[in-house]
């Protein structure tokens, strides 16, 4: 009865281990976030509650009604930066997603 005590508390252990550095993972830079995730077997889809903890490091902080933060873009032909400050005043929408 020990020995399986022992094996459920390990294998409790690695899971614990395992969320908690897919967690670290997911509050990461996409590149970084995205290296990791390239070495991560299919099967840990199965396991793991990946839809759980990308919605939470992902949620953010900004709720509806909130200003967005400022960040600059460069133009399609590269000539300039326009900051999104910038165009305080003017309707600006903002698209997050692909169209491909």
């Amino acid at each position: 009865m020990r020995k399986l005590a022992a094996v459920f508390a390990g294998l409790v252990a690695v899971y614990v281990l395992l969320l908690a550095g897919l967690a670290f993972a997911m509050h990461q830079p996409p590149g970084v976030f995205g290296r990791v995730m390239s070495h991560v077997p299919d099967v840990a889809f199965y396991v793991l509650p990946f839809q759980t903890l990308w919605m939470e490091a992902r949620a953010g902080h900004l709720r509806a009604g909130d200003p967005a933060p400022d960040f600059a873009l460069t133009t399609l032909d590269r000539s300039r930066r326009v900051r999104l400050s910038e165009l305080s005043g003017r309707p600006v929408v903002l698209v997050f997603g692909s169209y491909t």
